[in-house]
C-alpha cells in the first residue's frame, strides 16, 4: 500500500526524513523577496526531497577507458560548477549527458517500508530524466541521484528546490532488510556515491 501525508508527517517526526517540510512548498524568501521553487516537501501520497548543493557530478569520456560498474574509475565523474543567479542555486547538466547529485534530506527507511524515488514533472518537461531509484527496507542515508539529459540543450538543474519525489509502500516485513545484511550503500553521507560492488 503506498502511505499518505499523515503517515509520513508521522514517520517523519520519528526521524524517516531530516530536515522535513510539512507542506508542498513552492516560494521561499530570498533577499526579503518571495520567489518561486521547484516544489518540495509533503505531498498527497509522497515527499518532494530538494537537490543538495554540496555536488553534482558529470560523467565525461576519457579515451580509451569504458565505464565499468565493477572497477568505477572516479575519474570518469567531473565535479560541476554551483552557479547562483536571481534564480536560485543550480547546476548546468550539458546536453545528451548525465549526471549524480545528491539529496539534501537525509532518509531513515522502516524496516516494513521500500521508497522508490521517481522524476519531478517540471523537469520531465525539459528532458531531464531522473533514475527510478529504490531505497529498501532499513536503509539509511542520502540518496544519490541519477540525471540524464535527453533534451538538445543544457538544463540547469537547481540545488536546495525539489528535484524528485519519493513514495512509500508498505510490505509485509522481509526477513532481511537492508541494514540486516550490511548493505553497501548503506549510511550514505551528502556526498555523490559512487558504484560498488
Amino acid at each position: 500500500m503506498i502511505k499518505n501525508d499523515i503517515w509520513i508527517t508521522k514517520m517523519a517526526t520519528e526521524g524517516m526524513i531530516l530536515p522535513f517540510e510539512p507542506q508542498l512548498v513552492r516560494k521561499h524568501q530570498h533577499d526579503s523577496v518571495l520567489q518561486p521553487v521547484i516544489s518540495y516537501g509533503l505531498s498527497s501520497y509522497g515527499y518532494d526531497i530538494r537537490l543538495s548543493p554540496a555536488e553534482f557530478r558529470i560523467f565525461r569520456h576519457i579515451p580509451g577507458t569504458v565505464v565499468d560498474p565493477k572497477n568505477f574509475n572516479p575519474e570518469n565523474l567531473e565535479q560541476t560548477q554551483l552557479h547562483t543567479d536571481n534564480s536560485g542555486k543550480y547546476f548546468i547538466l550539458p546536453a545528451h549527458s548525465y549526471g549524480l547529485g545528491v539529496a539534501l534530506e537525509k532518509l531513515e527507511v522502516p524496516a516494513n517500508i521500500t521508497v522508490i524515488c521517481i522524476g519531478k514533472s517540471s523537469y520531465a518537461r525539459c528532458g531531464i530524466i531522473a533514475n527510478l531509484t529504490p531505497a529498501e527496507a532499513a536503509w539509511r542515508g542520502h540518496l544519490t541521484l541519477e540525471f540524464s539529459n535527453s533534451s538538445s540543450a543544457d538544463c540547469r538543474i537547481y540545488a536546495n528546490e525539489g528535484v524528485v519525489q519519493l513514495l512509500f509502500l508498505e510490505g509485509e516485513p522481509c526477513a532481511t532488510s537492508y541494514d540486516d545484511r550490511k548493505g553497501k550503500y548503506q549510511d550514505q553521507a551528502e556526498v555523490v556515491t559512487l558504484a560498488r560492488i
